[in-house]
């Protein structure tokens, strides 16, 4: 099946991809070096801090598994359908998410894992709308889907199979932009320290309230169109 998204629905990918790439960058060099987007691993690391009866590690990888949870159920009680439509509230998932990572700024500089959580759950308030809307094709926080698409592609490719470019193209587009925004957040991590956080909570925060006021405004032209 060939991937049939809108041009802003790919240009939002890419921006989601770059941000979630910055914060969990910033998770793994800053604070306890912990993972803020990736369920896997620290799903692994859960299990180890339980076979090893480490109650603070179960305490904190558990907590973050569960605020990943927490913001994706948010996403889904606010988005509420999976159809792609520019009238859906993302604006409204976009200016939440980007107030929990403004607020977790303060808690990741004093060193409280409560910055971590709620970084967490933005990442799956992030995740869950995106997932949401492209019918689970686009998954912005985690790389293991798109490497898995862009490797079924080219193994499809080389089989003599119909090549699926757009889909490849959607993946290239979401590895590489993560992995810019992990280079982005490492360089600026360095230089300002979880300050760095400001930029994809700015940049979210940015999108939402444009993506509000473009539906405001697109829904008072249907009515005076109508």
């Amino acid at each position: 099946m060939g991937v049939q998204l809108p041009r802003w629905v790919w240009i939002g990918a890419g921006s989601l991809a770059c941000i979630a790439g910055m914060i969990n960058v910033i998770g793994f060099i800053g604070f306890q070096h912990q993972a803020i987007t990736h369920l896997t691993g620290n799903t692994s690391l859960l299990g180890a801090a339980i076979a090893h009866g480490d109650v603070a590690a179960m305490l904190r990888l558990g907590g973050m598994a569960l605020a990943f949870l927490a913001g994706a159920m948010l996403s889904g009680m606010i988005v509420q359908d999976s159809t792609l439509r520019l009238g859906r509230r993302y604006g409204v998932v976009l200016v939440i998410e980007s107030v929990m990572l403004f607020l977790a700024v303060p808690l990741f500089a004093a060193q409280s894992i409560r910055g971590p959580l709620l970084a967490a759950a933005a990442c799956g308030l992030q995740n869950a709308m995106a997932t949401t809307f492209s019918g689970a094709v686009i998954r912005t926080t985690h790389l293991s889907g798109m490497f898995t698409d862009l490797g079924i592609g080219i193994g499809h490719a080389l089989r003599g199979m119909p090549l699926q470019r757009r889909r490849l193209l959607l993946s290239v587009l979401i590895i590489s932009s993560f992995l810019a925004g992990g280079i982005i957040g490492g360089w600026l991590f360095v230089r300002i320290g979880y300050d760095a956080l400001l930029f994809p909570a700015g940049m979210t925060g940015l999108v939402g309230i444009g993506y509000v006021a473009y539906r405001q405004f697109a829904m008072l032209h249907h009515k005076a169109d109508a």
